[in-house]
């Protein structure tokens, strides 16, 4: 009998060090997205599309994962401290890849600098044009969008920033954060206003408990970096379910932005190409940092965590395996499917980012169809007796540092503010 494998509590199975080693990998499978799906908006509308794209995705996204982060972990303000907190629980800022260190200088003021900026290192190869796209283009109202969800009167803007002069110059960049009563915010844009009638904004995610071992929110000092395994079990359940969360929004933010620019039959395209590279590079990453075998009962964990099935209130999913097999089934009723997120792009003729989601834990593994309907969809994962060549989508993804970054134990974090 094939038996339920974290059917219900996908997260909460996980012990809390096994999460506090997750949760890193979390926010870097988030920034990794954005690299799976680059490549391929530049080839269908060029360098200034993608970075129109860019902009428009993290404009939609991140006001509402930022403010849905703030209320989970209690830290809730409208001053400098709270957008730097913000900041350590982004997709967009994964630790020590996109190594930010911060100083507050009051309630309304205060610098940042990237001591290491991955996402850097990955542009810089391309040449100028690619780096000022992307550091000039995108990030100044992609930094502005972030910092306004907490106050609408912030504004980022640099002290220095790539392209780089000299070219080793370090820290590899440097930015200000002023909030001034006289700042105008800008209009909130069309495609943020679309996101916010998402249920992804809305849906209740795991409560807290507060008499759990360790921290259950950050509502203390903003420390120089944040060491996961000082978090509650509950809390990192929470952060988990809420960190995969944002990859939805962005990812619906991302489909926004493409379908503006193309007809839906491309822009699914597009989006199941950024699915498939993003699956399978973080199926290996999640597979290597929870140390878990090469077999199916590892693969259901993986199916279990992965921020494409979760988190659990979102995707209607369950996942049963025996030693020979799999079974996914994929209901189409959920709140993830109201949205038309990542689980919708998969469908028994569009296997590939499944296939490239299995092959990342076993390339011997490979899915197939056993049931679908306008309700659901059911697949077993078997294994071949060859091993699948690591697809196209993968492989480019794979061109970012992020594929084989290593996290470091720093030790016990500085508080940074006073309480």
């Amino acid at each position: 009998m094939v038996s339920p494998v974290n059917a219900r509590d996908s997260f909460a199975a996980l012990t809390r060090s096994d999460l506090a080693v997750l949760v890193p990998e979390l926010l870097l499978c988030g920034q990794l997205v954005d690299r799976s799906g680059m490549a391929h908006l530049i080839s269908a509308f060029g360098r200034q599309g993608m970075a129109e794209v860019a902009v428009e995705e993290w404009q939609a996204s991140s006001p509402w994962y930022t403010r849905r982060m703030q209320r989970a972990l209690q830290y809730e303000g409208d001053g400098v401290e709270t957008i730097f907190k913000g900041l350590q629980l982004d997709i967009g800022a994964p630790p020590q890849f996109m190594d930010f260190r911060f100083r507050v200088d009051d309630h309304d003021h205060g610098e940042f600098r990237l001591d290491h900026c991955g996402a850097l290192m990955d542009v810089e190869p391309l040449g100028e044009a690619y780096v000022t796209a992307m550091c000039h283009d995108i990030e100044d109202p992609t930094f502005d969008a972030t910092a306004l969800a907490t106050n609408p009167h912030a504004q980022v803007r640099p002290i220095h920033r790539p392209p780089r002069r000299p070219a080793d110059r370090h820290p590899h960049c440097a930015w200000t954060v002023t909030i001034d009563p006289s700042h105008v915010p800008p209009e909130t844009a069309p495609h943020t206003e679309a996101i916010g009638s998402t249920a992804a904004v809305a849906v209740e995610l795991s409560t807290i408990d507060p008499a759990d071992e360790g921290l259950g929110d950050y509502s203390g000092p903003l420390l120089s970096d944040l060491r996961f395994a000082d978090f509650s079990h509950s809390a990192l359940v929470r952060i988990a379910e809420e960190v995969c969360l944002q990859q939805h929004l962005l990812t619906l933010g991302f489909l926004l932005g493409v379908r503006k620019r193309t007809d839906e039959d491309t822009a699914l395209s597009l989006a199941r190409k950024q699915l498939t590279g993003i699956a399978g590079l973080a199926a290996e990453r999640l597979r290597d940092a929870l140390g878990l075998p090469r077999d199916f009962e590892g693969l259901a964990t993986v199916l279990s965590v992965h921020p494409v099935f979760a988190p659990r209130q979102y995707v209607e999913r369950d996942i049963r395996w025996e030693p020979g097999r799999l079974h996914l089934h994929l209901g189409r009723s959920g709140a993830a499917d109201a949205d038309r997120s990542w689980p919708t792009l998969i469908d028994g003729r569009h296997l590939g980012p499944l296939q490239a989601l299995v092959r990342g834990v076993d390339p011997h593994f490979t899915a197939r169809v056993v049931f679908e309907d306008a309700h659901a969809l059911t697949v077993e994962v078997v294994r071949d007796p060859e091993p699948a060549d690591e697809c196209g989508e993968v492989a480019i993804t794979r061109f970012s540092t992020g594929a084989t970054f290593t996290f470091a134990d720093r030790g016990i974090p500085l508080p940074l503010t006073v309480v």
